[in-house]
């Protein structure tokens, strides 16, 4: 059936901000889906509350509504637009419930708006899961044994009824949040509350546990007309038993017989009929090694995390094909490059995704995986075996390994390893490496990790290599041989004991380079130009490099961590756009496959590799670029812009000496003194007594971080000596090469500004003001343009300043600058990124002026003013944006969920409106808090902030809230005639505070602990874990309550009687 031509506008709901479970793959995909409907003639309406993705920018759909993700203001939308028709398989987890509840709701009856592809009967069918397992076994597809269970005491029974071990899953939730495997009851009964909590329905699926068992996806698609392929199917490396989003994962399938290939492939295709499905749609897998036997685990009726990735490994857009199936059409009567969509696409390449895990940002937090997701992002390579594979992908994380090595591996003992390797964590594969290198049998490692013996020889077989490279220093059959395995320049340098860049220059010398492979997804049975390459050590090159256009390459961002995240993919992404529209060939090199950028159709041609000088490098060296963009692709391509330039690569934009004035510390404090600029007084340390010596002359409390961070890693406001030699000592590597820097800390509000200079002007679109004090990372800090409380005379001075600094330091390009603006109205400067940073999309959509094409094009030799920007700071804009953090803390156990220099959060959300209190309100909403104007407030403040807190407070009290509070807290409210019923601290024994916070009654717990009191043994710190395991808000700086309260106050009714 072709295209549809009764419907002309469409609604799109996207997936809201990153969380960890849902992150960027679905604004990739929503990003395709949009375009796809866009071309094809309809009117498209996107409802989705991120700003730091390019999903949401003004040119990727007709209308763009950056509101709440509630039921309630996409209804109002819904009635607003009248949209014919809503798409929702596109926005996640997010997308698929919202559509669900419209439709429940009546909405879309109402609104005579039609729920386009799978119907929501299928979706039922597949997301609850009784429904689910009733239809596979009318189909006569096995699953395990389950039961549903809406209370502890059901569920126990049901627990035992299937027999231990099994797995609690609660319905309706992200990433597999609060699902866990219990061995035994005791077990069972930790897990059981918290799971019937966390579902939004109060219902927990038990089920028998297949751990151990293989991991099997197949990514499936299916049209109207009944007519069904399969894209690719995917394979993790890790058991049943470790979150899909959290496991190495190869594709296509390494390890299964031709046998058990056809019997999963006839199954995934059974299911995705009886379901009836129209579009993308995920099925996973539980294989028994053992034998032919295995379980269906569940289906996502819509495009997954897994899409994103089988679309970047397959070059199959699914997304693309799925909303187009959802518009009426074929699969046969959709092209792709080469091929109808109903062409099977076969991989004759190995693909291999590795997760990106927050632990180095997270020391404390435990990094033991299970069905819970942790991961914030992934990195995806391509080779052609899976030893070259593998390696790429470990290269890829920016973890600061280059190979499977690792030396906390290296510093265990045998039976230390033997233990480790027994529980799934981030970094398991290293330690298996570790045995391996040891000696260690195969059987052994298999029986203890139940990894396939497959991947356990591959790993062995790098291991060995390792051993014949450093026995033939600078001999070239080795070098080609462990080149085509997938070993870094790095690698071989450090096996032979020289510099890695005598082994490129040796390999070079030998004619021994990478050749470029197109990703092909018919393996080459048809002819076709897909401009998407990886490198790999063969004959043959694929890649057609005569162009009559001069190049530029754009370096990319990698993975998304915390401190770095999708917000930079989106200046990627403008920068290839301008790049092209300016008439040269657009590069990029990224290995992010949850990204726009790593989609073929961006760019003119596109690398799937390592960020690494060698991968990079390598590419250069192919394509002959006029030179490197690397200012957009956040700390990762600065890192890279040294190592370049010293090869001779032209640095298009701010160059190296302007980015070592703004990073190199001496440079940029002689920088400041010569611009007469202030800064909190400070100094770099090499050692711990030098640090000692820096801090009591500066005064505490100090803000002690290392030089060179992203994301305020490892960065600490300390009160004293004892806490400062314990920082130096733990926290950081402190020596010649690694200084530390202590500052003065000084209280005041931070502002932000992003600026662009051209060499000649400065322009500086918006003032950004935190809500948060100076000590909490800007990132974690709710941002509002325009500014709120300074005065004109300050934002002249930050302009000034900004003009000064970016024509001093030598920027082309954008900056981000960070101040201080203390009581007495001074401003200090607290850092200058010389590079695109966090705040840029928010900024763009809020002031209207897009930042990145601005900047590309003076990077391109465009002036400021010809592009017809002639004044520093143009008219502010009348409305409030204010930009809210979101936090995932509820992923990851073990994390202290206080704010901090540390940046904590995963993503960011936007509120906008006329008034500033409203625009607050819907930016809190939109990041996912439960805003409520009655019920009971927990207060347990530090002594300094006993006074600040009164005030606040006694507002609570005044709108109806109750009051609780721990003793010290609740006397001093009493004393202040504050109503407040007083709690027994936890350390004291006392179960009181667990049980108030379980009961469901506490609407905000609000908890600030002195800096010399954290560590996981305090009252605050238990208190801080009870909230976020009971989902309940809470804040730690008492600026965001205040914020808070000014919301509440205009929302809230309050009583009174007659005469008062």
């Amino acid at each position: 059936m072709p295209l549809r031509k009764d419907i002309k506008k469409i609604m799109v709901i996207g997936s809201g901000p990153i969380v960890i479970g849902q992150a960027a793959e679905f604004d990739y995909a929503g990003t395709q889906a949009c375009l796809a409907l866009k071309e094809k003639g309809f009117e498209v309406i996107l409802c989705n509350s991120n700003p730091a993705t390019i999903m949401t920018d003004t040119s990727i759909a007709d209308k763009v509504y950056m509101e709440p993700l509630t039921l309630e203001y996409v209804a109002k939308i819904i009635r607003y637009e009248r949209p014919d028709a809503i798409i929702p398989s596109i926005g996640g987890q997010t997308g698929l419930n919202l559509a669900m509840q419209l439709n429940k709701k009546g909405i879309l009856k109402e609104c005579r708006t039609e729920l386009l592809g799978t119907t929501s009967e299928s979706i039922e069918r597949a997301e609850d899961r009784e429904l689910f397992k009733k239809l596979c076994e009318e189909i006569g597809e096995p699953v395990c044994p389950s039961e549903i269970a809406k209370t502890v005491e059901g569920g126990l029974s049901a627990a035992k009824k299937i027999g231990f071990p099994v797995v609690l899953r609660p319905a309706f939730t992200l990433g597999g949040t609060g699902g866990g495997f219990a061995d035994d009851e005791q077990s069972f009964m930790e897990l059981m509350p918290n799971a019937l909590e966390l579902s939004p329905v109060g219902e927990v699926l038990i089920e028998k546990s297949v751990k151990g068992y293989k991991e099997i996806e197949y990514e499936v698609m299916r049209d109207a007309a009944d007519t069904a392929i399969t894209v690719c199917n995917m394979e993790n490396l890790d058991p049943v038993g470790v979150h899909t989003g959290d496991s190495i994962v190869v594709c296509p399938s390494q390890t299964l017989s031709n046998k058990e290939y056809r019997k999963l492939r006839n199954s995934a295709l059974k299911i995705i009929r009886a379901l009836k499905i129209e579009g993308g749609c995920n099925v996973q897998f539980a294989l028994d090694p053992q034998s032919f036997d295995y379980y269906v685990i569940e289906v996502n009726p819509r495009v997954s995390r897994s899409s994103a990735l089988a679309s970047k490994a397959s070059g199959f857009p699914i997304a693309r094909v799925s909303a187009l199936i959802a518009v009426g059409m074929r699969l046969e009567e959709i092209k792709l490059a080469n091929t109808p969509a109903s062409f099977e696409p076969a991989l004759d390449y190995v693909v291999m995704k590795m997760p990106r895990f927050p632990f180095d940002k997270f020391a404390a937090a435990s990094n033991v995986l299970s069905t819970q997701m942790k991961a914030t992002g992934e990195v995806m390579s391509v080779g052609r075996t899976v030893e070259e594979s593998l390696l790429k992908a470990v290269r890829s994380l920016e973890t600061g390994v280059n190979h499977l090595w690792l030396q906390k591996a290296a510093d265990m003992s045998d039976d230390e390893l033997r233990s480790y390797i027994a529980t799934p964590s981030d970094d398991r594969i290293f330690m298996i490496a570790e045995l391996l290198r040891r000696g260690e049998n195969i059987d052994y490692i298999f029986e203890a990790t139940k990894i396939d013996r497959f991947f356990l020889q591959k790993i062995q077989h790098i291991v060995t290599l390792e051993t014949e490279v450093k026995n033939a220093p600078f001999d070239i059959g080795t070098v080609k041989e462990s080149k085509k395995y997938g070993f870094s320049d790095k690698t071989i340098a450090k096996l032979w004991d020289c510099d890695e860049y005598a082994v490129r220059e040796f390999r070079i010398k030998h004619k021994v380079v990478p050749c470029y492979k197109e990703i092909d997804s018919c393996a080459s049975e048809f002819d076709a130009y897909i401009p998407y390459f990886y490198s790999t050590y063969a004959d043959e090159d694929e890649c057609v490099r005569k162009s009559d256009k001069k190049k530029i390459v754009v370096l990319g961002a990698g993975p998304i961590r915390i401190g770095q995240g999708v917000e930079f993919d989106y200046s990627t992404v403008h920068a290839v756009q301008t790049i092209r529209q300016s008439g040269y060939e657009a590069i990029i090199i990224n290995n992010n496959p949850e990204t726009v950028s790593t989609d073929y159709t961006t760019s003119d041609k596109l690398y799937f590799e390592p960020l690494t000088p060698e991968d990079v490098l390598n590419v250069i060296d192919a394509e002959q670029p006029e030179g490197a963009i690397a200012s957009l692709g956040g700390q990762t391509a600065i890192n890279l812009a040294a190592p370049l330039t010293k090869r001779g690569v032209k640095i298009i934009g701010t160059d190296c000496d302007a980015i070592a004035k703004a990073e190199n510390r001496d440079l940029f404090e002689k920088l400041l003194i010569s611009l007469g600029i202030p800064q909190p007084q400070g100094e770099a340390v090499t050692t711990v007594e030098d640090g000692v010596k820096a801090a009591s002359s500066i005064g505490y409390p100090v803000l002690v971080r290392p030089s060179f961070v992203l994301g305020g890693r490892a960065m600490q406001i300390v009160a004293n000596e004892n806490q400062l030699r314990k920082y130096l000592a733990e926290a950081v590597a402190i020596d010649k090469d690694n200084p530390v820097l202590v500052d003065k800390y000084i209280v005041g509000k931070e502002v932000e500004i992003d600026a662009i200079c051209d060499g000649n002007d400065v322009f500086v679109p918006g003032i950004m003001e935190l809500v948060e004090r100076t000590g909490v990372h800007s990132g974690d800090s709710i941002s509002v343009y325009p500014a709120f409380s300074i005065s004109d005379k300050v934002k002249g001075t930050i302009l000034s300043y900004a003009k000064k600094l970016g024509l001093a330091i030598g920027i082309r390009g954008l900056f981000n600058v960070q101040f201080i603006v203390d009581k007495s109205d001074d401003v200090y400067i607290i850092e200058v990124n010389p590079r695109s940073s966090r705040t840029v999309p928010f900024l763009s959509k809020a002031t209207g002026y897009s930042l990145a094409d601005i900047a590309t094009n003076v990077m391109l030799g465009k002036s400021l003013k010809e592009q017809g920007i002639f004044n520093l700071y143009p008219q502010e804009k009348t409305r409030w944006y204010v930009k809210a953090p979101v936090f995932s803390f509820s992923k990851i156990s073990g994390l202290d969920a206080i704010l901090s220099p540390e940046m904590k959060s995963t993503g960011e959300a936007i509120g906008y409106d006329a008034k500033l209190n409203r625009a607050l309100y819907k930016a809190l909403q939109a990041s996912g808090m439960k805003l409520q104007n009655y019920g009971t407030v927990f207060i347990t403040v530090c002594d300094k902030d006993k006074e600040e807190a009164l005030p606040l407070v006694r507002r609570f009290y005044n709108l109806g809230f109750n009051i609780e509070a721990t003793g010290g807290t609740a006397k001093y409210l009493k004393e202040n005639g504050i109503k407040t019923r007083a709690l027994k601290k936890i350390n004291e024994g006392s179960t009181e505070i667990p049980e108030a916070l379980r009961q469901g009654y506490v609407a905000y717990v609000i908890n600030t602990c002195d800096v010399a009191t954290t560590g996981h043994n305090t009252d605050g710190y238990k208190i801080r874990s009870l909230a976020t395991q009971n989902n309940i808000n809470m804040f730690t700086s008492l600026d965001t309550v205040k914020v808070l309260l000014d919301v509440l106050e205009e929302t809230t009714l309050c009583v009174s009687t007659i005469d008062a």
